[in-house]
């Protein structure tokens, strides 16, 4: 017999190497080649599905007083390794069938209850000869009996065949009967040392010499089939013939029994027949029941259906009762603050009630009954009735409040005391109506028209009454000395000191009204929005500052309460609504038109005392508008927009006036030396800056344009009308403007910009100015230079010396007449330079230039010289630098 590959140690080896992380014990490993049938339907192999090579491997794996045993099928991966495929465990066996239409007999497929899908073709196994099928099945069967105490259901193959096949090919040995925790391999002998392995015979040992003695009873050997076959028939005819024999003795008593069972049939028509009477009046009675039934069952479905009406119409009813406490409130009731509580809940029941009626909370079956088309009419009758009640009452009683509040002088600013507005007693009255608010809203939302019209009357006259005798008691207790307008007027005195006088309580008046009243307007503004129901967000978050300024309400917190109205409803908070913004924005102009103009005053009257106090105010302004942040202050926005155009605009009309006041300078009789606005600008200019607050600083530096410009514009007209004494005009007075502004330019940009225009001006005036001194008393010799350069262009310089009037005979002349005494020439240059100017500080510096140009003209000069006539000899320009050190 060919080697078996269950004895292949390297193939057992290298399924432990592919199963080592499981732990198990492999004590049986086999190649099969796998393919696929169908239970009791298996085709011929090999037709629709190619046999690929596989390992089964059985193992076992020990936990705690249990051994459970499980099948592995391996396959064979790209580099020839055995790696898992499949697992099955063998208590999940539940069939094991040979193929028959495999003439070999090889071929088996193992069933599993657990498998999801029983539809599925189960893998067929196809071993190499019948003797590996029978090793395989034996060791399965011998692990199920063992580990699992129970056997699969075996189809295809006989067990007494397999139990022949496995005492033929056991060698003897002694059994070694072991505790089955040690496993099937420890109970039988070392697979190594026989060919099959059977632990446990299938057939007992008592069946088995039972079998024995059956098969010992026959003289023919098991082999001789044809012999055993004629006995056996032989037999079982002897058989038959002796049981015929018996029946026919037994005659008489089969008589009497086939008279028995003719009385018994004879009983049984009898019953029968009887029984069909019943079983016709049974059908009578049970037509008649199932008649009463049906009557009986439409009885009680219509007694159901009845009381499901009346209760539905209960409810029904109920809903439209209107309850006479709250008719009354809502028809006659008062609206006073004792009564409000009673009056909310009738509101309160109104809506519901009017809610109920509308689909979806009405069924539509019941929309067009008449008793619910009246009952709506009488609640949109008491929705009219009340609406129009409680909207009267609103009207006049904002009106009344505030008709009390104007009349009582003590809620106003008067002679020596400021008061600030206190509207806390005012919000909290009103407040009392919020939630009546609401309901009119859902009742009838146009009726918040007049309401909110109304209230912003009459808060209106309030506010406007408040903001005008704050404003006057603010400008009768500021104590200020007015300063004259006039500060760059050529007519004033250039030593004067201009404006020396404190003015900063005037701006400081200006930040009181804002501080008292734009926080008073954002609160007004929020507590209106949320008052009178407008679906915005909140204008002020909690916690925060309505102008951006802490000190906003630091005299009176106790006091001051914002009174918003959030905790009315919770439902406010809802998105932005672009109408509902609209409309808020319009009532908030009817709220709070008018009151610019007290804030317009204190502008105008802070601009009279001060014009430069429009600086500080403009900065002011501009902390108070980046600190209105909410949509819905559009008017407070506005009212600080509107004010800082105004503040600009006065300081503009001050600007305007300065420059005409340099301008007027040009109509002055003939001036010499340094403008009279020059040094004033400096002084203007060192002011503006001290009142710079925050933003105002685009404004200053704008007016620092418009100064400047129209100084330079005017200083060059009025350098043109002399023209002999132009270049010194202008650059006496660019030197004044360096000197008195050098300090501000540090600091500031947009002045270091003019600054730097006035130095290039400053160094062309001078520049002009001293080569006209130079040329006055050089004139003949810086000609003959001029027409040397010139010929330069046109001939060679070889060829120049031949020219007419450019020999070096009219060189010496020249030169003689030029440079003889040419320290008196330089004496005379200095004397009509230091003659000319009336800025004495400015000689050392303009006498040095003067120098410098002249000595650079001279050093041209004499390096012409050394190239057109290097035969003739002039002063060197070390002799003149020399001389000129010494003047």
């Amino acid at each position: 017999m060919a080697k078996s590959s269950a004895d292949d140690e390297e193939l057992r080896r290298a399924c432990e190497a592919a199963l080592e992380s499981t732990k198990q014990k492999i004590v049986m490993s086999i190649r099969v080649a796998k393919s696929r049938g169908i239970w009791g339907k298996t085709g011929k192999l090999g037709r629709s599905h190619t046999a690929k090579p596989r390992v089964i491997a059985i193992s076992t794996k020990a936990k705690g007083q249990r051994t459970k045993a499980f099948l592995h099928v391996l396959k064979y991966s790209t580099g020839g390794v055995l790696e898992p495929a499949k697992l099955y465990k063998l208590k999940h066996l539940s069939k094991v069938e040979v193929v028959t239409n495999d003439p070999s007999g090889c071929t088996f497929m193992l069933g599993f209850d657990n498998l999801r899908s029983q539809s599925v073709a189960p893998p067929q196994w196809t071993m190499r000869n019948v003797d590996d099928r029978n090793r395989v099945l034996l060791w399965i069967l011998n692990i199920c009996k063992d580990v699992l105490g129970r056997l699969p259901k075996v189809v295809g193959i006989d067990v007494v065949e397999m139990a022949l096949w496995a005492k033929e090919n056991t060698p003897t040995f002694t059994k070694q009967h072991t505790n089955l925790q040690d496993g099937p391999v420890s109970a039988a002998v070392e697979e190594r040392e026989m060919k099959v392995t059977v632990e446990r015979e299938l057939v007992s040992q008592a069946e088995e010499e039972d079998m024995e003695a059956l098969l010992g009873t026959y003289v023919m050997g098991i082999g001789e089939a044809e012999a055993f076959s004629e006995r056996l028939k032989r037999e079982v005819q002897a058989l038959e013939a002796a049981n015929v024999h018996a029946i026919l003795e037994n005659e008489p008593l089969i008589d009497e029994v086939l008279q028995g069972l003719e009385a018994a049939t004879s009983c049984v028509e009898d019953m029968d027949e009887w029984l069909g009477i019943f079983n016709l009046k049974l059908r009578h009675m049970r037509e008649d029941i199932e008649s009463i039934e049906s009557r009986n069952n439409k009885l009680e479905m219509q007694s159901v259906n009845n009381k499901a009406l009346i209760e539905e119409l209960d409810k029904l009813l109920e809903r439209l009762r209107i309850p006479s406490e709250y008719a009354a409130s809502l028809t006659g009731g008062s609206f006073d603050e004792a009564r409000m509580l009673q009056n909310i809940e009738a509101c309160e029941w109104l809506t519901n009630a009017l809610r109920g009626l509308e689909a979806p909370n009405l069924d539509p079956s019941y929309a067009n009954m008449r008793a619910v088309k009246e009952k709506r009419a009488e609640l949109d009758k008491l929705k009219t009735t009340f609406v129009r009640r409680a909207s009267e009452f609103l009207r006049n009683y904002f009106t009344s409040l505030v008709d009390f509040m104007i009349s009582d002088k003590s809620y106003f600013s008067q002679r020596g005391q400021l008061k600030r507005p206190d509207h806390a007693d005012l919000r909290y009255k009103c407040r009392t109506y919020a939630r009546l608010l609401q309901h009119l809203k859902s009742l009838d939302k146009n009726c918040l028209g007049s309401l909110r019209k109304a209230y912003c009357t009459s808060l209106n006259l309030l506010l406007r009454r408040e903001a005008r005798e704050f404003a006057n008691e603010l400008r009768a207790s500021t104590k200020a000395s007015r300063n004259p307008t006039v500060w760059l007027e050529g007519s004033v005195g250039s030593n004067q000191n201009v404006n020396s006088a404190d003015t900063s309580t005037v701006s400081d008046a200006y930040a009181k009204m804002l501080t008292i009243f734009i926080p008073l307007l954002v609160d007004e503004s929020s507590f209106f929005a949320h008052f009178m129901c407008f679906e915005v967000p909140a204008l002020v978050p909690p916690g925060g500052l309505a102008n951006g300024n802490k000190s906003a309400h630091d005299e009176d917190d106790a006091n001051y309460d914002d009174l918003g109205i959030m905790d009315i409803d919770e439902n406010d908070n809802k998105g932005k609504n672009t109408g509902e913004l609209e409309a808020l924005n319009e009532s908030l102009h009817d709220l709070l038109d008018g009151i610019q103009e007290d804030f317009y005053a204190v502008v105008d009257w802070a601009y009279k005392i001060d014009p430069l106090r429009c600086i500080s105010m403009h900065g002011i302004t501009e902390r108070y508008i980046s600190g209105q942040k909410a949509d819905a202050a559009g008017f407070v926005r506005i009212l600080l927009d509107d004010l800082e155009s105004r503040i600009s605009t006065q300081f503009s009309r001050f600007v305007d006036e300065a420059c005409h006041q340099i301008e007027r300078n040009e109509r002055n009789v003939r001036q010499l030396g340094v403008l009279s606005y020059i040094p004033r600008f400096a002084t203007l200019a060192t002011r503006m800056e001290q009142y710079i607050q925050g933003q105002s600083r685009d404004l200053v530096d704008q007016a620092y344009a418009k100064f400047v410009t129209t100084m330079f514009l005017t200083l060059d007209k009025i350098a043109k009308a002399d023209l002999k004494y132009e270049d010194i005009m202008l650059l006496e007075n660019y030197a004044a403007f360096q000197n008195s502004l050098y300090d501000l330019a540090n600091m500031v940009p947009t002045l270091a910009k003019f600054y730097h225009e006035a130095s290039e001006s400053y160094e062309q005036a001078c520049t002009r100015h001293i080569n006209v001194i130079i040329f006055y008393q050089f004139e003949r010799l810086f000609q003959f230079v001029r027409r040397i350069e010139d010929l330069m262009y046109t001939i060679p310089p070889e060829e120049i010396p031949f020219q007419l009037g450019l020999s070096k005979m009219d060189l010496r002349k020249v030169v003689k007449s030029s440079l003889s005494g040419v320290d008196k020439s330089i004496s005379a240059m200095y004397k009509k330079l230091q003659k000319n100017l009336t800025s004495e500080e400015l000689l050392p510096s303009l006498w040095d230039k003067c120098k410098k140009e002249f000595l650079d003209k001279y050093e041209s000069f004499a390096q012409l010289v050394a190239k057109i006539y290097p035969s003739e000899s002039v002063p060197s320009v070390s002799e003149m630098r020399d001389l000129l050190a010494s003047m």
